[in-house]
């Protein structure tokens, strides 16, 4: 195709998105109404479904489906990266270097670490009650390990950062959602339905199906991005062209 086709051809793409967009513009509610239909729809399904935590309720049962695509992105991303950072022929794996910690970060490392991973576990655990859910505490467990990095050095969190298990927990915690997803077409339903008890409203166990796929998530999440961030610092601390071998640089 020419440049002058792909020019015409983005003029008319835009141009009919521009009619549908200002098309839809004109029917929402006005700005500052009291009056919301898809909030109270949300909430009303919400509390019908025990979830008391709304947004979950809509990303994980009213709008899972969604939910499943924002979630495959994020394993794509992080397989992406990990195809695209291979080690090449021409590089090798040296020994990262120890850096200088001052006493005082070492401390605070070591003691936001272990509370930083419970309350990531807490708002995974609690998204069907609280605000949070999988996609929050899954990024606090991920960062929370990091802490390690921080308070210590690259080595220290090679040592608590089980790769290989991290990179099966991914892809499990992706295909659970996938998977639990045909619970509602077993039950005779539709696809990522919610067709376990509800529970009591304002308990651990409420929501049905919800707390379970916030669970893979969570699980997805965490591991996905320590997997995406050891990536991209494998390449910054370890990896060394073959060039630069004898200087000690990174690529």
């Amino acid at each position: 195709m020419s440049r002058t086709a792909r020019i015409r051809l983005f003029w008319v793409a835009a141009a009919v998105f521009a009619v549908a967009y200002t098309a839809a513009c004109t029917g929402l509610p006005r700005f500052g109404t009291e009056v919301h239909p898809y909030g109270t729809r949300a909430v009303t399904s919400a509390l019908h479904r025990h979830t008391a935590n709304a947004v979950s309720a809509v990303n994980f049962d009213q709008r899972a489906l969604d939910t499943l695509g924002e979630e495959s992105i994020l394993f794509a991303a992080v397989l992406g990266t990990i195809v695209l950072l291979r080690r090449t022929r021409d590089e090798r794996v040296g020994q990262p270097t120890a850096g200088r910690v001052l006493p005082s970060t070492r401390l605070l490392g070591l003691v936001l670490l272990p509370v930083t991973l419970l309350t990531g576990v807490y708002i995974v655990a609690h998204g069907q009650l609280s605000p949070g859910g999988g996609f929050q505490g899954g990024v606090i467990l991920a960062t929370g390990l990091h802490m390690a990095y921080v308070a210590a050095d690259y080595r220290v969190l090679k040592r608590v950062r089980p790769l290989s298990v991290l990179d099966v927990a991914d892809a499990v915690g992706a295909g659970a959602f996938v998977a639990l997803g045909f619970a509602g077409l077993i039950a005779g339903g539709a696809y990522l339905q919610n067709v376990l008890p509800l529970g009591t409203f304002g308990q651990l166990s409420s929501g049905g199906l919800v707390p379970v796929l916030n669970a893979a998530v969570g699980v997805e999440v965490g591991s996905g991005l320590i997997v995406l961030l050891a990536s991209f610092l494998d390449q910054a601390v370890e990896v060394r062209s073959q060039d630069l071998s004898g200087s000690g640089g990174g690529t």
